[in-house]
């Protein structure tokens, strides 16, 4: 790097201003214990507050009142100003107060302070494990001549037929705990970086969405030319080094099978002897990732989110628009009805164009045979009991019919109830049904919902049964209204 490069860097990069600054233990301490310990992607503005004061009252009571002494919210306001730009201050989506999240720049600041710590041990024989599988996969991943290929696989197979003999005589070699201990420092180091660089992504992803806002925000053209632009920068984003990435990373974490292996293989390596396993938030470190690039596709998501409301605003538009025409319309309409001519007039075929389209037909389709198969059918038996098919009762509507016209040779109109007085029910409820649907040229049937009858009928059993029932009144034909006198 050139002299004038690390200048600028010193001058406006967040990472490097937190390290000079003068509150710099303050916040690495808290903020990595918040959002990278403890790996807090979103928290709102009273929660980190809250959690901020008992951090400054434990500081006062160690280093003295003077030593930090603005508040908690103001400390917030100061880290996520735009000139400081340690802490994202936003808002989510029904919610009215603020929510945080730490930047990429807190993350390397973090980082950067932990490497400056002694360590006790370093392993390298992983490293370089770790560094031959990668060049194995470059080299043998990139090359196209299939000889060459098959050549290393056939290497591959070899070392492992010879570890499979050696293993079935009892002669193979188990890791020691310097060798476990070498190995799994190496994973705790890549899965933590692995996590920290999901907020670079995150950002870079943020970026990005911030420039298609800013285009629709100034945008002049039309839907079409946006929705141009907007495609090209979705494809842009999934076609990019970082989206096909993040995309791989995320279809390989969500094969079950995978996740299912990768969660047993760091539970059982985290209880194995001779293993660091002092930070429990490694066992659960792959989860972590899963919800962090979930973070990083939501922020790609939040682009079509805009886009819709853009479009809705400009339907609106437009159809205010398309109503202010209509209206201008009827207006000069209004005012050329009295001035029309015989041969003033316009017309139209039809209220809309019809359109038909050769492939919106359906192409023939031979109907499929059914193919019905009658060998080894045998008769079956019927084990229910069909009486009951032969016992439906059907009460014959002509008696109940000259029982109500005898009813009305007394007067004009009579009740339900005063034909069944004078003759009694003798098929029960059936036949009182039936009275509702009585139908005759000598008489109408009106219900009179403001009163009630009640009637009562001896049952087939003995047992008196009483029914309460709107008024159901029968007038001869053309008698007037309910209410007329006999």
């Amino acid at each position: 790097m050139q002299h004038d490069d690390i200048a600028a860097l010193q001058r406006l990069n967040p990472a490097w201003k937190l390290l000079n600054a003068k509150n710099a233990p303050l916040v690495l301490s808290f903020l990595g214990k918040v959002f990278i310990e403890e790996n807090v992607r979103e928290i709102s503005e009273s929660d980190l507050a809250g959690r901020l004061d008992d951090e400054l009252f434990a500081l006062g009571q160690q280093l003295g009142p003077d030593a930090y002494p603005k508040t908690a919210k103001e400390y917030l306001a100061d880290w996520s100003a735009p000139g400081t730009r340690w802490l994202r201050k936003y808002y989510i989506t029904g919610s009215d107060e603020p929510h945080y999240d730490a930047t990429q720049a807190v993350e390397r600041a973090v980082s950067w302070v932990k490497g400056l710590r002694d360590r006790d041990f370093v392993g390298t024989e992983s490293r370089l494990n770790t560094v031959f599988e990668l060049l194995r996969q470059i080299v043998y991943g990139s090359d196209a001549d299939p000889d060459a290929r098959l050549a290393e696989l056939r290497r591959r197979r070899l070392e492992i037929d010879q570890e499979i003999a050696a293993t079935e005589h009892g002669d193979f070699n188990v890791l020691d705990p310097l060798g476990r201990r070498d190995r799994y420092q190496q994973f705790a180091e890549t899965a933590r970086a692995l996590l920290s660089d999901f907020r670079e992504v995150e950002a870079n992803l943020r970026d990005l969405d911030r420039q298609m806002r800013e285009k629709i925000a100034t945008w002049q053209g039309t839907k079409g030319e946006l929705l141009d632009e907007f495609v090209g920068t979705r494809s842009g984003i999934a076609a990019s080094d970082q989206g096909r990435s993040l995309k791989a990373f995320y279809d390989l974490l969500l094969t079950a099978d995978r996740l299912s292996e990768l969660t047993k293989l760091i539970v059982a390596a985290s209880n194995l002897d001779g293993v660091d396993a002092a930070d429990k938030r490694l066992t659960r470190i792959h989860y972590d990732w899963l919800a962090a690039a979930e973070r990083a596709q939501d922020t790609v998501g939040q682009l079509s989110e805009q886009l819709r409301s853009f479009l809705d605003d400009q339907v609106w538009l437009e159809n205010r628009r398309v109503m202010d025409l209509l209206h201008s319309i009827e207006g000069v309409a209004v005012a050329l009805r009295e001035h029309h001519t015989d041969d003033f007039g316009h017309g139209i075929d039809a209220l809309a164009p019809a359109i038909s389209l050769p492939m919106e037909r359906p192409l023939y389709r031979r109907p499929a045979a059914a193919k019905i198969d009658s060998t080894g059918i045998e008769a079956g038996r019927a084990e229910s009991i069909g009486d009951a098919l032969f016992e439906q009762n059907q009460v014959d509507p002509a008696p109940l019919i000259e029982n109500v016209r005898t009813a009305l040779r007394r007067g004009r109109q009579t009740t339900l109830a005063e034909v069944i007085a004078a003759a009694p029910l003798e098929r029960g409820l059936e036949e009182l049904i039936a009275y509702f649907h009585l139908g005759d040229n000598a008489f109408d049937t009106l219900f009179d919902d403001s009163a009630t009858d009640t009637v009562t009928w001896t049952g087939a059993d003995g047992t008196e049964r009483t029914a309460t029932l709107p008024r159901i009144i029968y007038t001869r034909a053309g008698a007037g209204e309910i209410g007329a006198q006999p």
